[in-house]
């Protein structure tokens, strides 16, 4: 089994409060959860206004494949439209079995 994630920094420029912070980051996870069917989830940066952390992870027989998967995520939020920039991105593959 490989487990393939990924780790983004955001940053919300916009975000004056943790309201505005929240939509940035809940669009952000919803999206890569419905096009990528990956798990997601805010993983630091919770107390900062203008910061986020989005770990994610898929789990795939082949390490290519997760590889691709978790690459074209990052690519994904990089292109995408949002009201944040990414500021670090990394991405590790792991052989569980």
């Amino acid at each position: 089994m490989v487990v393939g994630t990924g780790l983004i920094r955001l940053h919300i420029p916009m975000a004056t409060g943790l309201k505005d912070k929240r939509a940035v980051v809940r669009s952000v996870v919803q999206r890569l959860k419905n096009e990528f069917s990956v798990s997601a989830a805010e993983v630091g940066d919770l107390d900062k206004w203008q910061m986020a952390s989005i770990g994610f992870a898929f789990v795939s027989n082949n390490a290519a494949h997760a590889n691709e998967v978790i690459d074209k995520a990052i690519d994904f939020v990089e292109t995408g439209h949002w009201d944040a920039e990414v500021i670090d991105a990394e991405i590790e593959i792991l052989h569980v079995f």
